[in-house]
This record gives structure tokens, C-alpha cells and sequence, in this order.
């Protein structure tokens, strides 16, 4: 089962950017579908794959920062090929 996982990761704190830096460069080194924005990261692939990936990522950039809140948003489809139709 393939899913679409969009990410925002806010850390509460001064000096953020190392840790966001840090988080999508781990992430961008995995072999899945990764798209940055300037708002979020978007990963792409197998559940199993994205889900194992994220549980140790997740765990590590929580440990780099002090406070912080992600949010994440797991659509059941991959939805990397999207083009809007209008």
C-alpha cells in the first residue's frame, strides 16, 4: 500500500534552522519520493517503508530540539504524479 505523507516540523525555539535542515536532509537520503516547499516535505512510497523511516527521524530531531510540534497529514494513495485538472 502506497501513501503520501505531508510534514511541517516547527520547532519553538531560536536558532531552528539546524534541526529542520538536519530533518529533510535524513529524510532526502532515504530511497523514497521526498518534495520540499517552503511550508512542508512531502514523502512518498510504501507505508511500511515511510512509516519505519519517519518513526526514526522523528525520534532523532525530537531529541535535537527543545520544543517543537509536527504536523503530519498520511493520504492512503501516492499522490506524487498529482496535476490539478482545472
Amino acid at each position: 500500500m502506497n501513501i503520501s505523507v505531508e510534514l511541517t516540523l516547527t520547532p519553538l525555539q531560536d536558532d531552528y534552522e539546524p534541526a529542520i535542515i538536519h530533518f529533510i536532509k535524513k529524510l532526502r537520503s532515504s530511497n523514497l519520493k521526498v518534495l520540499e516547499n517552503p511550508l512542508s516535505t512531502q514523502i512518498y512510497g510504501n507505508y511500511d517503508e515511510v512509516m519505519a523511516l519517519l518513526t526514526i527521524e522523528i525520534k532523532e530531531v525530537f531529541q535535537l530540539i527543545e520544543r517543537g510540534l509536527l504536523h503530519i497529514k498520511i493520504v492512503k494513495s501516492d499522490r506524487y504524479d498529482y496535476e490539478p485538472h482545472f
